[in-house]
């Protein structure tokens, strides 16, 4: 598939205003719903055709406006918006580094996200925060294998998401019960991964980063934040199907604030209808993060949850978006007034 010219869709539209316009053909549905809308740039390259309405799009446009308008492929997810649970099994995590570091304490922590409404647990056991210490893949996964036993044992019916970039932590996580791989490299950093799910049927989440979590810092110059992330992430999209993924097995992650400024992961966030082009299904990462303090001048990482719950709500413009929070409970509750407000 070619990413050369995009389509960014704008002028939102929900609920009876969106079915409305869609029968009055005024508006296209969104990836499927549950939004709609009513403009649309047309972009080649970085030429932009400025946005006009949705009618007024060329004949020679269609493919890539059918591509928007597709509803997402699973991911291998329970269908509907998601709330992810953060599992931080790490001494070092910049939110809550050592906290669950103790088996006992994750799984208790995971049974009561999954309590408070979470359909996914994601663990990780290697801190990809800037300049985090390097682990080898033995380290992780024996900071991962028992807490992952335990959920898998007492938490059969919830997905459960392995965070990590090597394919030997992948491949025991698989062998006990893991259902989802989380790779913030997008199978980039280890050889070996693409091949090893290739063999599987495990959902696969492709996270957009450039350079390392070492070095993405001096990776942040970009021509357009939206085009080029779009076009980054679905080479990466292209390259896992090339390699023996099925797309239906795909989700893809805009990667906030990895090689990206505050100022442009507020731009990307705005922008997210964009990632309607690559025909996946969209995890919004933004926890805790440094750009949610820049904003609201929350210096302690624990303190940023009301500040998540708005950022995240952002994704829900997109079907079946996976939003991956630390605070489970106050998630669950902003989704569902969303999506009473937008009656969704």
């Amino acid at each position: 598939m070619d990413f050369t010219r995009l389509v960014e869709p704008a002028g939102l539209v929900y609920g009876r205003a969106a079915q409305e316009a869609i029968k009055a053909g005024n508006a296209l549905p969104l990836a499927g719903g549950p939004a709609a809308f009513t403009l649309v740039d047309l972009i080649d390259g970085y030429t932009r055709s400025g946005f006009m309405p949705v009618a007024a799009v060329p004949a020679g446009w269609q493919a890539e406006l059918a591509r928007v308008v597709a509803a997402p492929v699973g991911g291998m997810v329970p269908l509907g918006a998601q709330v992810m649970g953060i599992l931080n099994l790490t001494p070092d995590s910049f939110s809550d580094g050592g906290v669950h570091a103790q088996a006992q304490h994750a799984v208790a922590a995971g049974l009561e996200q999954v309590r408070a409404g979470a359909g996914l647990l994601d663990l990780g056991a290697e801190s990809t925060r800037p300049g985090a210490a390097l682990v080898t893949p033995q380290q992780e996964w024996a900071r991962l294998e028992e807490a992952l036993c335990a959920l898998r044992a007492q938490a059969p019916n919830t997905v459960l998401s392995i965070d990590t970039r090597n394919s030997f932590v992948m491949e025991q996580a698989l062998k006990a019960g893991a259902d989802v791989i989380n790779d913030v490299s997008a199978l980039m950093h280890d050889p070996q991964a693409l091949p090893l799910l290739a063999q599987h049927t495990c959902g696969v989440m492709l996270m957009h980063m450039r350079g390392t979590p070492q070095t993405m810092e001096q990776h942040t110059h970009y021509t357009d934040i939206g085009y080029d992330v779009v076009r980054e992430l679905g080479r990466c999209v292209q390259r896992a199907v090339a390699g023996g993924i099925d797309p239906a097995r795909l989700m893809v992650d805009p990667g906030f604030g990895f090689a990206k400024t505050t100022e442009q992961n507020m731009q990307l966030l705005a922008r997210l209808p964009l990632l309607a082009n690559l025909g996946c299904r969209v995890v919004v990462g933004v926890s805790r993060k440094r750009m949610i303090g820049a904003v609201t001048s929350e210096q302690n990482p624990a303190r940023r949850d009301p500040g998540t719950q708005a950022a995240s709500l952002c994704g829900l413009a997109l079907k079946g978006s996976i939003l991956r929070v630390h605070d489970v409970g106050g998630m669950v509750q902003a989704v569902k007034v969303w999506q009473s407000v937008h009656n969704v």
